[in-house]
């Protein structure tokens, strides 16, 4: 998985989003303030298109509707705006289209200046989008690959908003939990995410493992200019990499796994490479 999947282009010319407080809104009236904002905003370099290519299959997605905007159009968000949400998901599904066999799981987890209307807006622009591959609300442990090919379902949407219960479609948010550990601390983050792991549900639920840190209001004043990836990401993602090469997947081990800047290291192909675990464990069952 990546986090903030989408935010391989935000538009520093653009408003600063409502996920912001009012301070900073002020602040990036001057264009300066917008750059450096861009440069912590954006945690992917790859576009939607080049992580599936690349082996992403979850995507953490925020959005919002731009204040001020005639008509319900929605778009992505992290601080700054990036593209209208209909584009992402069309570019999502002319993958799917190219490769039946490939699953995607989509969880919109974060709503900004998002009335009802907005919301139904969005819902319909993702049925529209995806028709016949979305997924419905099932028992977590029926869905197999197996079950997805026979069903020719390829997309499962987790929302996290009360209005999922009117659409069978819409997975509740609470059946992917992603624990956060907000630290700029590699040590503290692996210590946090062997502890997440091992309280996850048994049965029931997905689980991310956000393999992630996040920079402190101090550690933007410290490192302005040189934004997220070259004052967090670079220096750690070796030791994140090497905590994911020793985990093993199944029941209370890892599900899905998020990193910012996934091309920077071997990140997918190492988390794919975990699924062999599986299947050594099977083979040696039988």
């Amino acid at each position: 998985g990546s986090h903030d999947s989408f935010s391989y282009w935000v538009d520093e010319k653009s408003p600063v989003g409502p996920d912001q407080a009012t301070a900073i809104k002020r602040l990036a009236r001057i264009s300066l303030v917008r750059k450096i904002m861009k440069k912590w905003s954006v945690t992917q370099n790859l576009t939607f298109k080049e992580q599936l290519e690349g082996g992403i299959r979850y995507f953490d997605l925020r959005v919002s509707s731009k204040p001020g905007e005639i008509g319900q159009e929605i778009y992505f968000i992290h601080g700054l705006f990036g593209i209208k949400v209909w584009d992402g998901l069309k570019e999502m599904n002319s993958f799917l289209e190219q490769h039946p066999k490939e699953v995607i799981f989509l969880d919109f987890n974060h709503f900004y200046a998002m009335d009802d209307s907005h919301h139904h807006f969005l819902i319909n622009r993702i049925r529209s989008a995806f028709e016949s591959k979305l997924c419905c609300v099932e028992c977590v442990e029926y869905v197999t690959l197996l079950y997805m090919w026979k069903k020719k379902h390829q997309v499962l949407i987790f929302y996290h908003h009360p209005l999922y219960q009117e659409y069978p479609f819409l997975w509740p948010g609470n059946k992917m939990p992603a624990p956060w550990a907000n630290t700029t601390n590699v040590h503290k983050l692996l210590q946090f995410l062997e502890t997440t792991l091992g309280e996850r549900s048994r049965y029931g639920t997905f689980h991310v493992s956000q393999a992630i840190l996040t920079p402190r209001v101090k550690t933007i004043a410290r490192h302005l200019i040189r934004g997220l990836k070259n004052t967090l990401v670079h220096r750690n993602l070796p030791m994140i990499l090497n905590w994911v090469k020793e985990q093993k997947p199944g029941v209370m081990g890892v599900n899905i796994i998020t990193s910012d800047f996934v091309e920077l290291v071997d990140f997918a192909a190492t988390v794919i490479a975990l699924n062999d675990l599986l299947l050594e464990e099977d083979e040696s069952a039988t």
